[in-house]
């Protein structure tokens, strides 16, 4: 499916009324999610899925409607790869889910964003709050290569960085279904040649990305470039096992879902005939 039509308003209020019981009385969930804080910002992200992004999925309907896991690579500088998966499960699913993106702990510092994210329900990534999540039967987007995932530099692209093991302790643990997913196009929106970590601490953020455009005027290489988003989900992925075993238990059953992961990105950059269409 490939988007190229514009998500307007009354599109999302719609949309938002499939989940409209997830609502308390005062108007917004458990979680921080506020619908009118959606209705008002979602149009503008939906225009950068749709029309800047010209985003295109396959399989989205593989997201169950229970508790889950969607596990994918991680990548691009900033994280608009997370806001593209949730958009599409949104937009484009049969029956519209909310996904909850776990947040790097920096971002609850972050002036405004933090409350920003909160306001579309996305939690900081402790193990509490992903249990909370499942146990109330949500989707929740991981990304187990963490920060050394979306600071890649450009000759790493689709390399997958190692995974973390929490996601699957979680997975057992919560008796959770792992959707396997990938992004392809992300790699390319900020081609960082070099990426000035020490600036990023000082910021608070992974890091800062230089990119070709930043030597032509630097706030240019902020800006990502009009690549073409292509999002796989693949079937979902069932394990049994004990989530306080050993790490050597654990890591072959990461490593399926690796292997997962790797095959969707193969299969899709053997298909892609060009990075910006």
């Amino acid at each position: 499916m490939s988007s190229t039509k514009m998500y307007h308003k009354n599109y999302i209020q719609e949309r938002l009324s499939h989940v409209s019981n997830q609502f308390n009385e005062n108007g917004v969930d458990e979680f921080g999610l506020d619908p009118e804080h959606v209705l008002k910002y979602a149009p503008f992200f939906a225009w950068f899925y749709s029309q800047y992004f010209r985003t295109q999925v396959h399989g989205v309907d593989f997201v169950p409607s229970g508790r889950c896991l969607i596990v994918a690579n991680h990548s691009g500088q900033y994280p608009l790869d997370a806001v593209m998966i949730g958009l599409s499960v949104f937009l484009e699913r049969h029956k519209p889910r909310i996904v909850r993106s776990m947040v790097d702990k920096f971002a609850s510092h972050l002036p405004f964003l933090s409350v920003f994210f909160e306001r579309f329900g996305q939690l900081v990534g402790t193990p509490e709050n992903c249990r909370r999540l499942l146990r109330n039967e949500e989707s929740i987007l991981v990304f187990p290569e963490g920060v050394t995932g979306i600071t890649k530099l450009f000759h790493e692209r689709y390399q997958l960085k190692p995974f973390g093991l929490g996601f699957m302790r979680l997975a057992l643990e919560m008796k959770a279904p792992i959707v396997p997913a990938c992004v392809i196009g992300a790699e390319e929106q900020a081609p960082a040649i070099y990426n000035m970590k020490w600036l990023g601490k000082i910021l608070g953020v992974p890091g800062v990305p230089i990119t070709p455009t930043s030597f032509l005027f630097p706030p240019l290489g902020l800006i990502p470039y009009p690549v073409k988003y292509r999002i796989y989900f693949g079937p979902p992925m069932e394990f049994s096992g004990d989530p306080q075993d050993e790490d050597a238990a654990i890591e072959p059953l990461v490593t399926q879902v690796k292997n997962q992961i790797r095959d969707l990105l193969s299969y899709g950059l053997k298909m892609r005939r060009h990075v910006f269409w």
